[in-house]
Order: structure tokens, then C-alpha cells, then sequence
């Protein structure tokens, strides 16, 4: 088998089996195969797309060129889920303890973050102590003992994708469905969870800015899942405005101790609600999605769901004491930005504000870049908000680093019109 052929092949428009797909991820992985090669095909694939056989191929020859974590040792069906990424995207912090309160098992691999803010790893960094890496087998142990854990992605997890994804970086073409949809499938095929719920974002600050975009992401995610015997569904849910107030490692990890504690944003909560509901379901924990609902919500008032979370946080080496006054994990310099007119808040670009956040030192923009754990943006009026000119329209948590560019980013991302308006949170649901 040659690599000039494949290349010519899928240049062409023919499908490429699943031989010579094992062949091209075993080769580069290996080092058999130059970049320059890759590159050719991954550019060809941009332009040819690929068929839903051809993208679960390679996403399982890609769970397959590292290690795959076996989870049959924890009895009951293993739940986990997935976002594409948002600003203010704090889901997993709640729906983690949250379901792992009601008895589901919860057996999580996050990401760090690049661009935006950080990743859910780097947010549980924040608090201090917690060990975001851990054995196979105390992962396992954990997992049994208290039904979650969240852990740092093993660099030994589709090793295939990791290089696949640095080339496509570099030559345009991340932003092709196919090797989307492979990527993420390829790591969540490994972390071994039974049942998997795709929070696939769409708008503004999300990858798929339509909804036409994110409805074919999502149906070739849950096919790949589907052919690969996995229980798969995707919902698609709004960016056009971030999730909840707060944005920023400290500042999201604060916010899903409010949550935890019954007091979360509506926003947040409706949305860890449509992706709890669906786990619980598929977890034979809940036999409705009202009977889903029903259940959280008493976890999220009763204090089990924020007690798991403390469970969780001491397992992992975290300071329980610090969550209990979270405001000691933010920075204390705090600046005020203020409104310029009178109005309805009528659109917020959300990746303007993530940017602006970033700035702050939130986010990296390279993966060299430090984070600062404890700056961010608290937004205090949101889409169909009145607000006064004068009125704080957002508090910046700060450093000395970005302040003046991150005010211009935010005013710049909000539009305050006459006529209040509304958005429509969770698009549609895909199984």
C-alpha cells in the first residue's frame, strides 16, 4: 500500500476503505509517513469531505493508535459527555457531581483550554491541591468508591489525533466536519464511557456558527458513535451569548458552586438539565425526561449534587475549605464597565467576549501562554436585560495585563437597542 495513492484516491472523490485508513494512522503515527503527505490528504479530505463509513473508520483507527481505558471493572452503565466549546461553558463542574449524586457513574477525561478561557482541567486547577492526574487505576477505584472522577486527558489517548490536529492547525483545515466529528469520537471511543451526550454549541462564540453546520457535525458524531456500539445523542445548544455570568477559571468554578447550591444562572441550568436528563435516561436511572428533571432539581436544592462536588474535590487533593468562601480564589482587583447608553441588551457576541477574557490572561492564545487562574469577566446583564447608561454593565477580575483592550473587546461585543429581545437556548436534540 502506498501513501501517493491514497492521497490520489481521496483527491479524486473515491472512499477510502478501512484498510488503507488503518494503514495511513498506523504509518504517521509511526513516523513512516511525512507531513507534507498528511498535509496533501488532509487538504483533499477538506475539499472531498468524507462519508459517515469513512469518518468512524478513522476516528476508531485513531482510538487505536494509543490506549483505550477499560471501565468494565465499575459495575452500571458509564456515562460521559462532551462539549464543542463555548465561553462560560462550565457545564461539566455541575452535571459531573450532579449525576454522580443520583447514582450515575461518571467517569470524565477533560481537555485544557486554548483561546477562549481555559478547559475544564484548568478551571479544577484552580482550586488548590486538585490533582488532575491520575493512574488508570485509582481513576477506576475512584469511580467505584464515589462514582466520579475527573481527570486530565492521558497523553497516551489517540496520540494520532494529537498529530493529526497540530497539521491541521497549520494548514486550514480544522474546520472540515469529517475530521471534526473523528476527533472528538476518537477520544471519547477511548475513555470508554457507555452512554455519551454531545453538547454540540452553536452561534457566535461557538466552532459551528449556524445551525445548518452544527446539525451535520452532530449527525456524523452520533453515527460514529452508533457504528462504533455506543449510546450517542447530541443537543444542540446556543452561543450567542455566554453561559452564565461568569467567564474565567476561579470565576466558572464559583458559579458552579452557586449552581450546585440551587442558586445557578437560568441558563446554566437549563442547559446541564437537557444533558443530564438524556444521561440519566440512558443510565436506566430515570425511566422519563421529567423524571430526569424532577431528580436534579431536588439534588441541585437538597445540597447532594454540591456535596458530591466537595467529595470529588477532596478525593482529587483539592482544599474543600477554600470552596466554602470561593471568593478567595479571585483575583481582589477588581474594574467596572460601564454602560454608554440607555436600553435592551440585543445581541452579545460571545467570542468577542471569551477574547476579551483572554486578554485578561484567562485563556492562552498559543499552549506556551501562562493562564492567570483567578482573572476573568462577571457579566451582570445578559440578552433582554434593560440597562441604564452609568449602570455596570460587567466586573473585570484583573492583573496588571489587558484591562484597556478587554474593556474596548466587551463594549465593542454588546449591542443595547430600544426593543427588548429573547434567544432560544436548546436548538434541537439529535439520537
Amino acid at each position: 500500500m502506498h501513501m501517493i495513492d491514497i492521497i490520489t484516491k481521496k483527491r479524486d472523490g473515491f472512499e477510502l476503505t478501512k484498510e488503507e485508513i488503518d494503514y495511513l494512522i498506523k504509518s504517521y503515527t509511526k513516523g513512516d509517513i511525512p507531513d507534507y503527505q498528511i498535509s496533501a490528504f488532509l487538504m483533499a479530505t477538506y475539499f472531498n469531505q468524507m462519508t459517515e463509513q469513512e469518518a468512524t473508520h478513522l476516528a476508531l483507527a485513531m482510538r487505536d493508535s494509543g490506549d483505550s481505558i477499560d471501565l468494565s471493572e465499575i459495575k452500571g452503565i458509564k456515562v460521559d459527555k462532551h462539549s464543542t466549546g463555548g465561553v462560560g461553558d462550565k457545564v461539566t463542574l455541575v452535571l459531573g457531581p450532579l449525576l454522580a449524586a443520583l447514582g450515575a457513574k461518571v467517569a470524565k477525561m477533560s481537555g485544557r483550554g486554548l483561546g477562549h478561557t481555559g478547559g475544564t482541567i484548568d478551571k479544577l486547577e484552580s482550586i488548590p491541591g486538585y490533582k488532575v492526574e491520575l493512574s488508570v487505576k485509582d481513576f477506576i477505584k475512584q469511580v467505584q468508591d464515589i462514582g466520579i472522577a475527573v481527570v486530565g486527558q492521558s497523553g497516551d489517548v489517540a496520540p494520532a489525533d494529537k498529530k493529526f490536529y497540530a497539521l491541521r492547525d497549520v494548514t486550514a483545515t480544522v474546520d472540515c466536519i469529517p475530521l471534526i466529528a473523528s476527533s472528538i469520537m476518537s477520544k471519547k471511543l477511548a475513555s470508554g464511557a457507555d452512554a455519551i451526550c454531545l453538547d454540540v454549541k452553536v452561534g457566535h462564540g461557538a466552532f459551528m456558527k449556524t445551525e445548518e453546520e452544527a446539525v451535520k457535525l452532530a449527525k456524523l458524531m452520533v453515527s460514529i458513535g452508533k457504528l462504533a456500539g455506543k449510546k450517542v445523542t447530541a443537543i444542540l445548544t446556543g452561543m450567542d451569548e455566554p453561559l452564565g455570568h461568569k467567564i474565567g477559571n476561579a470565576l466558572e468554578v464559583y458559579e458552579a458552586i452557586e449552581t450546585l447550591q440551587g442558586n445557578g444562572p437560568d441558563d446554566l441550568v437549563e442547559v446541564t438539565l437537557a444533558i443530564g436528563s438524556q444521561l440519566l435516561m440512558d443510565a436506566n436511572i430515570a425511566s422519563s425526561n421529567q423524571e430526569a428533571v424532577d431528580m436534579m432539581n431536588k439534588a441541585l436544592h437538597d445540597m447532594s449534587a454540591y456535596n458530591k462536588f466537595l467529595e470529588l474535590v477532596k478525593a482529587q487533593g483539592g482544599d474543600v475549605n477554600v470552596l466554602k468562601h470561593p471568593e478567595l480564589l479571585l483575583s481582589d482587583k477588581k474594574v467596572e464597565i460601564l454602560s454608554l447608553k440607555d436600553g435592551y441588551i440585543t445581541e452579545m457576541n460571545a467570542l468577542d467576549i471569551g477574547k476579551a477574557a483572554m486578554r485578561l490572561g484567562a485563556g492562552r492564545e498559543t499552549k506556551e501562554d501562562e493562564i492567570f487562574l483567578d482573572v476573568g469577566i462577571d457579566l451582570h446583564k445578559k440578552i433582554g436585560d434593560q440597562v441604564k447608561k452609568g449602570e455596570v454593565l460587567a466586573t473585570f477580575y484583573v492583573r496588571d495585563k489587558g484591562v484597556e483592550e478587554a474593556k474596548n473587546l466587551l463594549l465593542e461585543a454588546i449591542t443595547i437597542g430600544e426593543h427588548q429581545k429573547s434567544i432560544k437556548l436548546i436548538k434541537r436534540k439529535i439520537s
